[in-house]
Order: structure tokens, then sequence, then C-alpha cells
């Protein structure tokens, strides 16, 4: 079994965020491992308040793992400030783990900010270079590169310029256009389109943490990058069409609906 850890920030109504991860993480059969850089107060409707650990915490979290336990695997989520960012790319440099997956996450589902405005310089400078894979949403890749991305072809030159900017994979999740959901990895040299049919729903509360956890289980299961993004969308997808009406805003996803259509379990909420 592959040990995978996330560094990302915490939701206590269990949708998004490590929570998320730590249920992506053990439905590809995997150890997970967390991190968590920030508690956040979120429900399915709105952010009330966040808390950021204090850099020593989040190096103390990250040496306890590493100093005991391989690490096979990496996501990175909510990074919301500077001195956080800073401190994680530190450890990444010292202790290298194989193939990092970043989801530079900006925004809740409900529209309230998780990342600072002045931090996105230093993630640029910081986090980039580091990233074996970067999956930032249409708007998050509109931040980073400063540009609108309006259609496909937006998407296929902004995942370009970041793949130049120092990220080795970029993969832009489209799901912001219209149409079918598309997303599109560049991996320097060629261009691999992701399609599905989109989903009438409005619980997609933790899909882009899903997501992209789904794809550093996947690296970490020996798949390739190609294949990786391949069974993640398609695990993403499912999560979706089986998603949970829990909440009065945007329920969660539903990481567990294989395990639980196998075993003959029918949710009843």
């Amino acid at each position: 079994m592959k040990n995978l850890l996330t560094i990302a920030g915490s939701d206590c109504s269990g949708g998004a965020g490590i929570q998320a991860d730590l249920k992506t993480f053990a439905a590809h059969g995997t150890h997970g491992m967390s991190v968590i850089v920030s508690v956040v107060a979120e429900n399915t409707s709105r952010v009330i308040s966040i808390r950021d650990m204090d850099a020593g915490m989040i190096r103390d979290q990250i040496d306890a793992v590493f100093e005991d336990i391989q690490v096979d695997g990496l996501k990175i989520g909510m990074l919301s400030n500077a001195e956080i960012i800073r401190t994680v790319a530190l450890k990444l440099r010292q202790y290298q783990p194989p193939k990092p997956v970043i989801d530079p996450v900006m925004v809740a589902k409900g529209g309230s900010p998780l990342m600072q405005d002045n931090a996105l310089k230093t993630l640029i400078h910081e986090m980039l270079s580091l990233a074996f894979l970067l999956t930032p949403n249409i708007p998050e890749a509109e931040a980073i590169t400063g540009k609108t991305i309006m259609t496909v072809e937006d998407m296929r030159e902004a995942a370009r310029s970041i793949q130049e900017m120092g990220a080795q994979n970029v993969l832009i999740k489209g799901g912001h256009l219209n149409g079918a959901a598309e997303d599109i990895l560049f991996d320097g040299n060629k261009y691999t389109h992701y399609r599905s049919p989109r989903i009438a729903t409005k619980n997609t509360h933790g899909t882009g943490c899903t997501f992209s956890s789904a794809i550093a289980a996947n690296l970490a299961n020996g798949m390739d990058i190609a294949e990786a993004v391949r069974a993640g969308k398609e695990y993403i997808t499912m999560a979706i069409e089986h998603a949970l009406p829990i909440g009065k805003g945007y329920g969660p996803v539903n990481h567990f609906y294989q395990l639980l259509k196998r075993g003959g379990v029918h949710n009843e909420i």
C-alpha cells in the first residue's frame, strides 16, 4: 500500500480540503496522511472564518511524517498566505517527495477567498517549479497568467504559459466554461484533452480537491501522467454524478460510490 500525504486546509463540513483528500486516498487503496495548514470553519453554504497554523507547527507536522514514514505521493491544496507557502516550499526542497500534485486553491465553492491577495506572487515564485503537476481551474489559471480565458484555445495557451513558468505538467480544468466538462493537460510537448458530459447538479463541493488527490494517488500507484489524469477524471465524474445532497448549499461529491455500490449499499439521504 502506498502512503499519500496531503498538505492543505481543513473543512469541518467534510466535503473539501484535508477531509476530501483523505477520503479520496482511501478510495484509491492508499494510506492517507495530512498536514493541516489552516482550519477553515465552513459548510456547504459559506466560509465563516479561517485560522492559519503558525509556520513552526506546519514544519513540525511535515517533519513528523517524513522522518518516520515513506511518502509515495503528495498533494498540496490550500496555502493561504505567503509565510505558509514559503514554509511548505522549504520543506519540499528538503525532502523532495515524488511527483507533487499542487492544486492552487484560491476561492471556496461558495465564493469566499481562501488565499490572501499578496500570496499569489509567492505561490508563483516558490511553488510552481516544485510542481510535477499543477491543477488550476480557469479563474486560478487567469490569476496566475494574468490572461482572460474564454475558449479551449485560451486554455491551451494558459497551460503552456504556466508550464513555461516552472510547472513540469499543467492541467487546466475547464468546468467554468460552457458545454462539456473539458480539461487540458500539457506536458511541455503535447496537449491531451479530457472530456466528460456536464452533470446537472449543484452538489460539487470539493471537486477540485478530490480530482487532484485522485491524480496524486494514481501516480503513486504507478500510472503515468496521462493515465493518472484520465482515471482521476473518471473518478471525479462518477463522484459528481452520485453527489450527496447534504446541507443547504453545495453538497459534497460521493468519494465512496464505487465501494458502496459494490457492497450493495444504497444512499438514502
